[in-house]
This record gives structure tokens, sequence and C-alpha cells, in this order.
């Protein structure tokens, strides 16, 4: 059941929850978030769209801004640095009617940042503020940005970048609590995330190192964030959103969503394309479950929607890996 009064505002639009899928490359397409958004994921966030492939190949682009009507709120990312072109991708994107528009300052990946798009950013924090300002006053939806603490640890600005983009007309910012220099190793800095909470009057989401229901009250503890951001702690584990750790979920009920999931899959992007994209997401649905090595390996390999529903007719007969919580079925998020 949706709360009347929401956890939290980004700018005019209500968000009915706690938890939001992260915007991932490779992972939160359509499909994917709309499990999620079942289980209470409160916003879908596209990947990351380069503005010069939605300016200059909207067909190619087409499949990462597509979305389903039950996923709204939706949030489109944008990756840019030059003014005019981020303008231009950003006019293609309110095409769509999003409900949000999403500035990405935050990707650590070397052809993103290499190219002073990204976390390159946090480098320039004047011209990601000129960026946001910009979008802020030309569009009619509230914008956000997604950050990290800094280029390195030498060049942490968090605070700095957090208050400029405040000043700048940004709604929300979520902050991941690494530099781009650690991109996903070593652990996140929860109480760097704390420290932009306290500094800015806007909502900080907070994210990074999130994989169970024990972590997501923890960096709400220590942050004093009103939401939490989940990226890969939530691959082939929608239920954290319904806050279940996927050791709890019975194989029979992994087994509802991945035929689910792969339905979906089949359907958005063909048979071929779609199951050779599911198949990363198939292995780790299997997390913690008895035999599941030889299972994961053969996954991988398959070609067809049938074999990958063979495949999960196994998995439902499948025994909890020793040790693992004891499980109870549920019919809650979408199942």
């Amino acid at each position: 059941m949706i709360d009347a009064s929401p956890p939290l505002m980004i700018g005019s639009v209500p968000i009915h929850g706690d938890l939001i899928l992260a915007p991932m490359a490779g992972y939160s397409d359509a499909p994917f978030r709309s499990i999620c958004r079942a289980f209470g994921s409160a916003i879908s966030y596209t990947p990351l769209l380069p503005d010069d492939a939605i300016v200059h190949a909207p067909q190619q682009s087409a499949r990462f801004t597509a979305f389903f009507p039950e996923e709204r709120p939706v949030a489109m990312q944008l990756l840019a640095k030059e003014e005019s072109r981020m303008l231009a991708a950003a006019d293609k994107l309110m095409e769509q009617q999003p409900d949000i528009i999403d500035l990405n300052a935050g990707c650590p990946v070397r052809k993103v940042s290499g190219k002073g798009r990204g976390a390159a950013l946090l480098l320039e924090p004047e011209r990601l503020a000129r960026l946001a300002s910009a979008l802020a006053r030309a569009l009619p939806v509230p914008i956000t940005v997604k950050i990290r603490l800094g280029w390195d640890d030498n060049s942490r600005n968090h605070v700095q970048v957090a208050r400029m983009l405040e000043d700048s007309g940004v709604v929300a910012i979520a902050v991941h609590g690494r530099t781009r220099e650690q991109a996903f190793s070593g652990r996140a800095d929860w109480q760097a995330i704390a420290e932009v909470r306290a500094a800015v009057d806007i909502p900080v989401i907070a994210n990074g190192d999130v994989r169970t229901v024990a972590d997501i009250e923890a960096i709400k503890a220590v942050t004093g964030c009103p939401a939490v951001m989940i990226g890969r702690g939530a691959i082939g584990n929608p239920w954290i959103f319904a806050r279940r750790d996927v050791e709890t979920v019975p194989p029979e009920e992994r087994a509802v969503v991945m035929r689910r999931h792969v339905h979906k899959m089949v359907a958005f992007y063909g048979e071929e394309l779609g199951i050779v994209l599911f198949r990363k997401q198939a292995v780790r649905y299997v997390q913690a479950l008895q035999g599941s090595a030889a299972l994961r390996r053969r996954l991988v390999t398959y070609q067809t929607e049938a074999e990958v529903l063979t495949a999960i007719d196994e998995i439902a007969g499948m025994a909890p890996a020793a040790g693992a919580p004891p499980q109870r079925v549920s019919t809650e998020g979408g199942v």
C-alpha cells in the first residue's frame, strides 16, 4: 500500500518509498526496473544516456529511454559536459515526458570520465554547476544530480559540490560514498555522505555498499538520509526493495520472478538479444542455492527462452545452501 505522506519530495514529485534502484548500464533497463518497482523501488532511473547519442542516434537510444507506464516516477539520467548539446539532448528526452531529469556526475568508467563527463565533472565543479543551472532554467521538471565524493582522496569536494548544486537549482542529490579513483573498490564512506546531508537543505539519497536489509537501516542511521539508492545489491535480488534478503527467498518464489523477468526481456528485446542480456541477471538469481554453480555455468550458454525456462523449472526444486537463513514464501511486491 502506498503511504499517504511520501518519505521525500523531489521538487514537486512525491516519492512514495525510501528505496530506489540505481541507474546501472547493462542492468537497469525497463524490464528489470518494472520488476523492482513492483517490489517497492520508488523511482525508475534509466541507465546513463550520453547526450551525443540522444541527439545524433535517437533510434539506437530508444530502447534505453523506453519505460513502462507503471514505472512512474521516471528519472532519465543524462551524461554531458557541454551545455548546448546537453540542452538539445534534454529537449529530446522531454518528448517522452519524464518526471525528473538527472545529470550524471559520478560514473567512474574510464571511457566516460576520460572524456570529461561523469565523475570528471567533479574536477570542474563550476562547469558542473553551470550545467545543472542550465537544465534547471530550461526544463519544467525537477533536476537532480548523482555525484561521488571527488576524483580521488586528495581532491574530495563532495560538500562544496553539493552546496554549489543546491545553489544552481538542483532539488535532490544522490551521493555514492566513493571517489572516482576507488571505482567500486574498498568501502563506501557513509560518514562522508552524512556530511553532504548536513550541508544542504535539499534531499540527499545515500548510495554505496547496500546489499542487505541490515545495510539499509545502517546507512540510513549513519547518514540521516531519507532514501537509499541500491545498485549492485539489487541484481538478482529485487526482493531487497521489499526489505527481504535474497537468502530468505525460497527457490520456488525465485523461479516465479525469474519467469516473469525472462518473459519481459523477450517481449522487450526479442528472443535473441533478450536471452543474452538476461543471462547475466539469471546467474545472480540463483545465489545461495545448493548446486547453483553448475547451473550458472549452463545458464550463460543458453540461447533460447525455452532453454532458460527449463532451467528455471530446475531452480524451483533446488534447496537453500547450507547455513542460509530460514525462508518464507511471500506474495508481496509483485510475485
